[in-house]
């Protein structure tokens, strides 16, 4: 597995924001989508957890149940055994 470059450390290292970014792009999905979605108040908490430099539980639940292939979200421990 490759090293997310621009992630900070843990599960967040071996995302691929790329790929994150295409399928949300083919599903006409944007992060000001899923800031709304979930009731955020900043779209950067979903970007940083694109991107890999946070791990936030509920974008990452959202983009999963919406489908966005799991190797590309390389979920923490604890949101693999959930599912």
């Amino acid at each position: 597995m490759s090293t997310n470059t621009l992630a900070g450390v843990g599960a967040g290292r071996h995302r691929k924001p790329f790929r994150i970014k295409e399928w949300m792009f083919s599903c006409g999905l944007t992060q000001y989508d899923i800031r709304d979605q979930l009731g955020l108040k900043s779209q950067s908490v979903v970007s940083r957890t694109i991107y890999g430099s946070a791990n936030n539980r509920r974008v990452l639940a959202y983009l999963r149940d919406a489908g966005c292939p799991e190797e590309a979200l390389a979920l923490p421990k604890d949101m693999k055994e959930e599912a």
